[in-house]
């Protein structure tokens, strides 16, 4: 199935491109127009072995929530601004089609988040997580209050803007832009990182997959929790978010070399003139 970011022209007339190029090589091909205007519209993936979105890293988010939890692999295609996680270009478009269509590709395998929040000990939301589960202030400038707990115990209380819990995916977003560290896509770990802390710990900390961390926020004003940058939901007093590994994982198709990570890394945060553009600048 091909998704493309229905409000970016380019998108479009990628995704006629690509239908036109698998439609020769008799590969059947569906296009769902994803619209962000109206995200409750999502598509049927049954019978799908592979999910092609175009458009950019946001894009990609939200078709990773929709084929994740079904286990279909993913491929972007890049028609937005430079990004971590889209694979290919427009310049080597076809040239990597044809290796799609031959199986001449690996998967990789991300670990992603689930997220549950508790109201009053009751279940009340749960979440597939790709990049991160942020809980912050919300209308009111001020500070929050969050405790964590690990299941070993307690680990820290913060008094900041907000606190990140994120992949190994997402420490190249929202992590990135507060301070934390980027950790390779291939580790499994988690990532707690507090916004802009006030007289507390300042340090991210790494968790193992195996880890499960529990958020007590203290509902002094605004408190809400963001997943992967969606719509906030506004937290109430006595809440309690979950947050542990999940039981599926994102599967990415990737054509370049192992090490293509790190190369689109100095690309992207250094800006090196002498790195040449290739499929993952």
């Amino acid at each position: 199935m091909l998704m493309p970011n229905v409000a970016v022209p380019k998108a479009n007339a990628l995704a006629d491109q690509v239908r036109t190029f698998l439609t020769k090589a008799d590969i059947a091909v569906r296009t769902f127009h994803y619209d962000f205007e109206n995200p409750g519209i999502v598509p049927d993936l049954q019978g799908i072995d592979l999910l092609i979105v175009i458009g950019g890293d946001g894009s990609l988010l939200r078709a990773g929530h929709f084929c994740a939890p079904l286990g279909i692999p993913l491929l972007g295609i890049r028609s937005g601004r430079l990004g971590f996680l889209v694979e290919l270009n427009e310049s080597e478009l076809e040239q990597n089609l044809g290796r799609l269509i031959k199986a001449d590709y690996r998967l990789e395998r991300r670990l992603m988040l689930e997220t549950e929040l508790f109201s009053t000990n009751k279940l009340k939301c749960s979440w597939d997580v790709i990049n991160e589960a942020v809980v912050c202030r919300g209308s009111d400038v001020h500070p929050i209050e969050v405790r964590i707990d690990l299941n070993e115990g307690y680990l820290n209380s913060y008094i900041a803007d907000g606190v990140i819990v994120s992949t190994a995916t997402g420490s190249t977003g929202y992590a990135l832009a507060a301070g934390g560290p980027i950790l390779p896509p291939e580790l499994r770990n988690m990532l707690i990182l507090p916004i802009a802390p006030h007289l507390s710990l300042d340090r991210a900390v790494v968790l193992a997959e195996g880890a499960k961390v529990n958020l007590y926020p203290a509902i002094k004003h605004d408190v809400v929790i963001s997943i992967d940058g969606m719509d906030p939901v506004l937290l109430n007093d006595g809440d309690r978010v979950h947050i542990q590994a999940n039981e599926h994982s994102l599967y990415m198709v990737r054509f370049g070399e192992p090490n293509y990570f790190y190369r689109n890394l100095a690309a992207v945060m250094q800006r090196n003139p002498i790195l040449k553009t290739d499929k993952h600048d």
